[in-house]
């Protein structure tokens, strides 16, 4: 989910010698990289599941995300710190869960992770700081008020993702839970993610002042 918010403000700064149709390809090789970063562990985790269980999921989840991870460093050279560390919770959680049989810590690994996200980007706001500046903002050119906009939006939907995974694995059976995390969170994931491109596209600078 955390690598989401990179397709959010997907207007990254392009290379300098590249021309406008070469922008176009450049644009779109980002959002089908963070498209497959976030699918393809939640699609191994799911079909993991279904054929060994909860424990081979996570893993399988874990390992998968690692696997991105290690591509997005060695080929674009370029990690957000969040899905560091969403990848390193993710195994320490997965490994305690698997050597204490306690799967538990598997089903609250997105609570954890979203209250993370929701507290560092509305508590930066207490502060008068727009925490998503702080994190992308040497990747991507918005305004500082668009910076602002974001991080309460975005701190709202994670808080809100938060409860709704609380919600989930206490009244849901564990195949259900899967299934919601799945077919319910991602998608509402990309849905919110969608919403905010039109405050994005009105938030961004002009490319004369990237340079």
């Amino acid at each position: 989910m955390i690598d989401t918010i990179n397709s959010s403000v997907e207007q990254q700064k392009p290379p300098k010698s590249g021309s406008e149709g070469q922008f176009m390809n450049y644009s779109k090789s980002m959002r089908l990289g963070s498209f497959f970063s976030e699918i393809l562990p939640l699609a191994s985790f799911f079909i993991f599941y279904r054929l060994y269980g909860l424990y081979a999921a996570a893993i399988a989840g874990v390992t998968v995300s690692a696997f991105m991870l290690l591509y997005f460093w060695l080929v674009e050279r370029r990690v957000a710190k969040f899905v560091v560390f969403s990848t390193l919770f993710s195994g320490v959680l997965t490994a305690t869960a698997i050597l204490s049989s306690e799967k538990l810590l598997i089903k609250i690994q997105p609570t954890i992770s979203s209250l993370v996200m929701a507290g560092v980007l509305l508590g930066g706001l207490l502060r008068g700081k727009a925490m998503m500046q702080v994190f992308f903002g040497t990747q991507f050119r918005l305004t500082e008020t668009t910076w602002f906009q974001l991080s309460f939006r975005w701190g709202l939907f994670f808080l809100t993702a938060a409860i709704g995974n609380e919600l989930a694995w206490r009244y849901l059976s564990e195949e259900n839970w899967v299934m919601f995390r799945t077919f319910v969170m991602s998608p509402a994931t990309g849905i919110f993610m969608l919403s905010q491109l039109p405050l994005t596209l009105r938030g961004r600078l002009p490319l004369e002042e990237d340079s």
